[in-house]
């Protein structure tokens, strides 16, 4: 057997034996000239078997590795994506999974075990498109278009209900009505997809931050959390406070009892505070607008007071919380207040892991909750915006209403959405790359917390809207792509620096602004507003520019997209008809009939004839060994979303000062809860496909 010291001479020799055809590394070091900068690198011991084994010199005098032949069709090196009975498959696919493979295939995820995945280095491309609006039920046999939105949301199931309806359903060209025959050309099964949501709480997850924001590896984190950072080319834009407010929506949303100021001038006539209660001497939200003459050039406060708050609280009974410090700093960090309260009640908890409040430090302390709110009052004025995390909590404790608020739980919402919330502790690692809450048994610091709010705001005006949107939990999915794209011997080009590419390259085609979401971080982003420009982007996407002055030549590796027309259609988007004159013109024009001369059955027959046939035209125009995923990302969510919006006007009422809680005018009891969590559950059935042009 042969030990180290022999392998590694074998290595050395290797590596100064002469190549056939190639001179040796002294004899092109006694030819080349000092000036030329050229070097030529050996080839990978991986590459020693290719066919096509040659070299090529980049502008630069680098020399790299020439790509490989990219594989026929029905060769034995052919990639493939392919489900097997044998697989491990116990329950619905989600987005995630599909995510997954993504980063399986092109960056550092891990392997699936819900499918099969052949010869992974001969992928060029991949290509996901997000299409709303499409259903299992399109696809079952004898569907009759016609009727197939003549029954209310919810009234019917649209995905099957086996006990193994979780597995893929073969496609077959016989059993599909015409409009979605084009599918079995293009992708053999048919994936149930589950999308993210939470039956308790009546929520379904946005399916763009699921399938757009990767798991960041914990070997990478350390503590699972990893700092932000800005996409390439990114540019601050200094963003004024009041940008950030919280609208009279989400005072509902994220249980803010109301300020009068935010009621209809015919409501604050007869208002009344709750038992308890104060509000701030706001009249109307006008009074807190500064005039331009007062507001200093490029200044984020806006003329505005901004104050930071934060409370510590104990408990005085079974879920029932009182407050026991509150701590008030300002713009500069100053602190204004700082004060011991003594409830009212006897306290049964001093949660001191938490509050950082003993029984020792409240003993002496006279101070009641009525003198912080005489105080208070006269502290905030119309033109003081609260600053703080979780405000809701801290006001409800105080009693108190105000109606200008900036929150940072709203600010950096939670991926999976409401009512989750992000721990300003955690906002703290991944945005100022700060390390709060330490105390321990001594809990927590509420000056500490009311300065990492404040801090927190102040990065969020100086970067502007679009910093961190979108990228709370996790890593960017293009991001990822760039940072940890994986490098393969046989996909080596003339772009490589050195043959050695460091990331994937990616590009965003999608409706509307995409500098406010996930896609901000792709490489390229190309806006549309109707899916015939989806189709002509994702093409481009894929091509490359033919002047490759922007796209260069190629095209990029990964493209995601969404079309958004049968969404549309289906009502499933809450938005405004599109308008005649709009680009790529409304539903069905190309058709040459009047969408009202049509019933919603042909529309939905011409609209899913359309769509085929787009995906079809994609497709073909793919390249070989591209990756093609088609996912709907949920199924029909207009159930639920009419009773979300009964549950909000709900709480709109309840949370009003001086409703007769008995006699509220929407009732929202066990029976609607139950309904919403249904409603729900029939939502999150998705349907993906999966293929390989």
């Amino acid at each position: 057997m042969r030990n180290r010291a022999d392998l590694a001479e074998a290595e050395i020799k290797a590596e100064t034996s002469p190549t056939p055809g190639i001179p040796s590394p002294s004899a092109m070091d006694a030819t080349k000239s000092p000036s030329s900068g050229s070097s030529l690198k050996r080839p990978s011991p991986h590459d020693a078997a290719d066919e096509d084994e040659g070299w090529s010199v980049i502008k630069n005098g680098r020399p790299i590795k020439k790509s490989k032949k990219t594989p026929k069709p029905g060769s034995g090196s052919y990639p493939g994506i392919d489900f097997s009975p044998s697989a491990k498959l116990q329950a619905k696919i989600n987005l995630s999974q599909l995510r997954d493979l993504i980063l399986y295939i092109f960056a550092d995820g891990s392997g699936p075990q819900w499918v099969s995945v052949k010869h992974r280095p001969e992928f060029r491309k991949i290509v996901a498109l997000w299409v709303p609006g499409l259903e299992e039920a399109m696809f079952k046999p004898g569907v009759d278009f016609e009727r197939y939105n003549d029954t209310k949301p919810g009234e019917t199931e649209r995905v099957a209900t086996s006990p193994d309806d979780y597995y893929p359903r073969l496609l077959k060209k016989e059993e599909l009505a015409e409009p979605m025959k084009p599918f079995v050309d293009m992708f053999k099964h048919l994936w149930p997809v589950k999308a993210p949501g939470d039956e308790k709480t009546g929520r379904i997850h946005s399916p763009m931050q699921t399938f757009l924001t990767a798991p960041v590896p914990k070997s990478k984190g350390g503590n699972g959390v990893q700092p932000v950072r800005e996409p390439r080319g990114w540019k601050d834009e200094r963003t004024r406070i009041t940008e950030f407010l919280i609208t009279p929506q989400e005072y509902i949303e994220h249980g803010f009892l109301t300020h009068p100021a935010l009621l209809a001038e015919e409501l604050r006539k007869d208002f009344k505070d709750p038992e308890g209660w104060v509000h701030t001497r706001v009249e109307k939200l006008e009074d807190g607008t500064v005039p331009e003459k007062e507001i200093e050039q490029g200044s984020v406060t806006a003329g505005r007071e901004i104050l930071a708050l934060d409370c510590e609280m104990c408990m005085t009974g079974e879920k029932e919380f009182s407050l026991t410090r509150i701590s008030l700093v300002n713009w500069d960090g100053t602190v204004v207040l700082d004060e011991l309260v003594k409830p009212d009640k006897p306290i049964i908890d001093y949660v001191t892991r938490f509050s950082g409040i003993t029984e020792e430090m409240l003993a002496p302390v006279t101070t009641s909750l009525k003198d912080i709110q005489e105080r208070l009052l006269d502290i905030l004025h119309p033109r003081t915006i609260l600053v703080g995390h979780s405000l809701d909590s801290d006001l409800k404790a105080m009693r108190l209403t105000h109606p200008f608020i900036v929150d940072t739980s709203v600010m950096f919402p939670h991926a999976r959405g409401p009512p989750l919330k992000n721990s300003l502790k955690f906002l703290a690692q991944k945005y100022l790359n700060r390390e709060v809450q330490k105390g321990g048994v001594a809990g927590h610091d509420s000056i500490e917390d009311a300065r990492t709010c404040l801090d927190l705001v102040k990065k969020k005006c100086e970067k502007g809207k679009a910093w961190a949107a979108g990228d709370v939990q996790g890593e960017n999915l293009f991001k990822r792509l760039t940072r940890a794209g994986t490098s393969y011997y046989n996909q080596a080009g003339p772009d490589a620096k050195g043959g050695a590419p460091t990331g994937k390259s990616s590009a965003a085609v999608d409706w509307g602004d995409m500098e406010r979401n996930q896609c901000n971080a792709a490489t390229y982003k190309i806006p549309c507003s109707s899916d015939a420009e989806v189709e002509a982007g994702i093409l481009r996407a894929v091509r490359g520019d033919a002047d490759g002055l922007e796209i260069p030549g190629g095209g990029v590796q990964f493209v995601w997209a969404r079309m958004r027309e049968l969404e549309e259609l289906q009502g499933w988007w809450n938005r405004n008809k599109m308008s005649d004159d709009q680009t790529g013109g409304p539903p069905n024009a190309q058709n040459g009939v009047k969408e009202e001369e049509r019933g919603k059955g042909s529309k939905l027959e011409a609209k899913l004839t359309e769509l085929t046939q787009r995906l079809a035209r994609i497709h073909a125009a793919l390249p070989p060994c591209t990756a093609f995923i088609v996912f709907s990302g949920t199924g029909d969510p207009r159930e639920m979303s009419r009773l979300q919006a009964q549950h909000v006007a709900f709480k709109r009422e309840y949370n009003t000062p001086g409703s007769n809680w008995d006699r509220l005018s929407v009732q929202w009891t066990d029976v609607e809860d139950q309904a919403l969590k249904r409603a729900v559950r029939r939502a999150r059935n998705g349907i993906g496909f999966i293929g390989v042009k």
